[in-house]
Parts: C-alpha cells; structure tokens; sequence
C-alpha cells in the first residue's frame, strides 16, 4: 500500500491501515520516546499515547512535509506532556548559569557509538535530558524550548550546555570517548 492509500485508509479508520501504520514507524517512535523515558515501561506508554494521538490526528495532517516527521513531532510533545503531567520534567533540575562552564565542540562520538551514547544520555538528569534531546536531536531552538516547557529561554542554554558537559564527563568516565586534551569555552567561541 503505498503512504498515500496508507493515509486515507488511516483517515477512515481501517484497523489494518492503523495496524501498517503502527508498524512501520512503532520501532523508530519507540527510540523517540526511550530517549525521554525513565525507562523502558514509560518510554511504551508514550508511545502508545503518541499513537492514539497520530490516529485521532491524522485527519490533519495536509502532506506539506514528510508523514514520519509529523508522527515524530506528536511523539516528541507527546513525551513532553507525559513528562509535565507526571511532574517529572522538573526533577533535579538544576538551573546553574552557563558563564563558567567549559565545553568542547568536537567531542560527539562516531556513529558507531550511538547505542552507548543514548544509554548516557538516558543517564543525565531528565531536565537535561530533555532539553538535550529537543535541541540536539530534534532541532529545535532555545525559543521554542522554552516555550514548550514553560522555562525561560536562558534556562534552556544553561540546561543545554550542563547536559553536554555532564554527557562529556559520563562518556569519559565509561571510555567511551577520550578525555578532551583543551577544553575551548563554548563562549568563548562566539566571542562572548
């Protein structure tokens, strides 16, 4: 069936539309939501809830960009809220201010890596963790970070540049990736 017959099927409540469609995208989402999880049982219920989303949705989705990438932004707000509504996006949050810290650009790992590096992501506090994942891996900016979580832009930055030291610091510690011989101050890079 091709994503367009896919689509409308979807649109008209054709359980095995839904069922084709849950499949081909279950494993990818599932990725999605684990890197927001706690664990593994919570990572399941985002998607289950994202999905229930995406059918009762889906009628609105106008093909103005790829299917995927409209399913993983209902994921991603998705685990958000699920974050939010069981208040555990503000656990150890810690709003420390980003002058001081040192960072090093060129410290992300190979690809070959990826599985270890989400187990450390998964490691950082979950304030981090999401503010990680939003801008890193999902691209959004500062702004809308801070409007999605209701924090201010700053608190995004600062969130942002603790995750990738403590990342840095977890991946060292575990060898996954060399200790940095210089660290260059992320400010210091944009003349700041």
């Amino acid at each position: 069936m091709t994503e367009e017959a896919l689509l409308q099927a979807c649109i008209n409540n054709e359980p095995m539309a839904q069922k084709e469609l849950y499949q081909k995208y279950n494993s990818k989402m599932l990725a999605v939501c684990y890197r927001f999880a706690h664990n593994r049982e919570d990572a399941e219920d985002m998607l289950q809830e994202g999905f229930i989303k995406v059918f009762s949705q889906i009628h609105t989705f106008r093909s103005q960009g790829a299917l995927e990438g409209w399913i993983r932004r209902i994921m991603v707000h998705t685990c958000i809220n699920h974050l939010k509504r069981n208040k555990k996006f503000n656990e150890n949050v810690d709003l420390i201010h980003a002058t001081g810290l040192q960072v090093r650009e060129e410290s992300i790992p190979s690809i070959v890596q990826a599985k270890q590096v989400i187990e450390c992501i998964r490691m950082l506090p979950i304030g981090y963790r999401t503010v990680l994942n939003l801008y890193a891996l999902e691209g959004y900016s500062h702004k809308e970070i801070a409007t999605v979580l209701d924090i201010e832009e700053s608190t995004s930055r600062s969130q942002y540049t603790r995750a990738r030291q403590m990342l840095e610091e977890i991946l060292v510690k575990r060898k996954i990736m060399a200790k940095p011989q210089e660290k260059v101050s992320l400010l210091a890079a944009f003349g700041r």
